[in-house]
């Protein structure tokens, strides 16, 4: 590799993933300051919540910064096939349209997300293989094989003219994978020879003390809870853990039953996983349809929905609204996973709803080991820095507890430096001292239906208030001489009354203020429907306030005859 130039920096930039779990977006640039190329690490999404940000079902990092240097990226690299790495990848590609690669079932997946954008053809995508080598630029990429809940993970040996980074991405130390290999110990160590100048590490568990335990361990406990099961059983997991899906398939022909798969990403994960060669050893699977010529001791459900999705199919079958599958008394629903927080809301809910028909519910909360996580915990991450010996620590993935934290046990493991980055601080790694030298604009974007929009966005800023305060619609229907012709008649949406009398009332005193709102404007402003709108919005907001003690978001309709 070629010495490094007068002026040439090496910087580290998240756009997301850094003060939060998921939406995982980071950038590594390389050279002067006015010259920088880049490369893109992952390009993921977190999920939209009904109480925080309603009608939206994706949550997307802002690439605005990126975008302003779109022609000195070079490429966007993947680690792995979960959400928070590659979901956004179809939606911000047309304004980061760089090279996109990735190894064999991570690039599986990534076809179909393109296929669903209509961007298939446009994008330029590269199988690496496992273990596989790339230059692009002034960057020489190795990827090593980890261990994680889903195929393939892979850290990222970068190395450049001014030192070796070591991106994690997310990882665990699992001796016994079920799927895929185990950690490259002898390539971490070979690493730690050469010299790594900085660790970008996985910060998920750094609060949990001990190690997250090995799938086997986990395929041995769920193979015994399901043959002690009577009736239906219905086990629910991350679809992209591929090594759990193999496991409650397995477990399935252990215990004299055959599997249904239920979910479409389920169906596509799996599709996915044989296409790379995985799944090739399992019972065979049949269609949703096919399970009523079965009796109920001989089936299993593999679902998705774990965290309550209500659009998921087990929290269709927990409402009693799927149409092909149903639980009872006497059922069993299995949850193979773990609460993602913020999610505890609606999966205790779901949880209700089942317990409310009588099926009885197996959490990992108490069954020990039917779940491990797919991220390290403290004696694993202490390991990885015995192995990597890096000169920076730089947590990410990790909400600020996590990553204060990290920063913590990395400076009691002797790490020279440490910095804690946050989402848009340019972090310079080299040459001299770790250090922020910039906050460049980041942020989140939503998928609003099918669209982007800022989260300032007059709809989604509506959506919120009326899901808060109420709405009121007011309409008039006005002469040609500005006179009221009809009306004004007044609606509202989300706000009631204990009696309906009184709610009645309310609606007239609403009409009478409204009016009134409208009687005060002289003719000329008669004549001006924002003026109208003004004094009208004015009048009800006032007496909406009164009345609920809410500030309802107002709407006046004029009919001009």
């Amino acid at each position: 590799m070629k010495k490094p130039a007068t002026g040439d920096e090496l910087v580290f930039l998240p756009l997301g993933g850094s003060g939060e779990i998921g939406m995982n977006l980071n950038a590594y640039g390389y050279g002067p300051p006015d010259a920088r190329k880049w490369i893109i690490v992952d390009i993921g999404v977190t999920f939209g919540r009904e109480d925080t940000t309603p009608g939206v079902d994706l949550i997307l990092p802002d690439p605005s910064y990126l975008e302003e240097h779109k022609d000195d990226i070079i490429a966007i690299v993947l680690t792995h096939a979960h959400e928070d790495h590659i979901g956004a990848l179809g939606w911000l590609w047309p304004r980061l349209p760089a090279p996109v690669y990735a190894t064999p079932f991570t690039a599986a997946l990534v076809r179909e997300k393109l296929r669903e954008r209509g961007l298939l053809e446009k994008v330029s995508l590269t199988e690496i293989p496992l273990k596989g080598q790339l230059t692009l630029g002034p960057f020489e990429i190795d990827f090593v094989t980890l261990t994680h809940s889903i195929p393939e993970p892979n850290g990222l040996a970068i190395r450049t003219p001014l030192g070796l980074v070591w991106h994690t991405g997310d990882w665990k130390i699992d001796p016994d994978p079920l799927i895929g290999e185990t950690t490259d110990e002898a390539k971490l160590r070979a690493m730690a020879e050469e010299g790594v100048l900085a660790m970008v590490c996985d910060s998920t568990n750094v609060l949990v003390e001990g190690s997250t335990g090995s799938e086997a361990e986990v395929r041995e406990k769920l193979t015994e809870v399901i043959k002690s099961c009577t009736g239906k059983v219905a086990v629910t997991a991350f679809a992209s853990n591929v090594a759990r899906v193999e496991t409650t398939l397995k477990a399935a022909r252990a215990a004299g039953r055959t599997p249904c798969l239920v979910g479409r990403s389920m169906h596509r994960i799996f599709n996915a996983a044989q296409s790379v060669g995985l799944l090739q050893d399992v019972p065979h699977v049949i269609d949703e349809d096919e399970v009523g010529t079965l009796p109920d001791e001989n089936v299993l459900f593999l679902c998705t929905g774990s965290q309550g999705e209500q659009r998921a199919a087990l929290s269709r079958i927990a409402r009693g609204e799927h149409r092909n599958v149903s639980l009872r008394h006497g059922d069993t629903v299995i949850f193979s996973s773990r609460v993602i927080p913020g999610n505890e809301t609606a999966i205790h809910q779901l949880y209700d709803q089942f317990l409310e028909r009588g099926v009885e519910l197996i959490t990992a909360d108490n069954t020990h080991l039917i779940h491990v996580s797919g991220h390290p915990a403290r004696d694993e991450l202490k390991q990885m820095y015995a192995w990597a010996r890096p000169r920076i620590a730089v947590p990410v993935h990790g909400e600020i507890r996590h990553i204060r934290e990290h920063v913590k046990l990395a400076q009691s493991l002797q790490i020279p430096e440490t910095i804690a980055p946050k989402n848009g601080d340019l972090i310079r790694l080299a040459p001299g001292p770790a250090a922020v030298i910039d906050e460049v604009p980041s942020g989140r974007l939503y998928v609003d239906g099918n669209v982007i929009v800022e989260t300032e966005d007059d709809a989604i800023r509506d959506r919120k208030r009326i899901s808060a305060e109420g709405a009121v619609n007011i309409a008039f229907a006005l002469t040609g001489k500005n006179a009221i012709a009809a009306g004004p008649t007044v609606s509202v949406r989300g706000l009631t009354m204990p009696d309906e009398e009184d709610f009645e009332l309310a609606l007239e005193e609403l009409e009478d203020v409204a009016k009134a709102g409208f009687t005060k404007l002289n003719h000329a402003e008669r004549g001006d429907d924002d003026a109208i709108e003004a004094s009208v919005v004015r009048a009800v907001r006032k007496a909406a306030e009164r009345l609920w003690k809410k500030r309802p978001l107002i709407d006046v309709s004029i009919l001009r005859l």
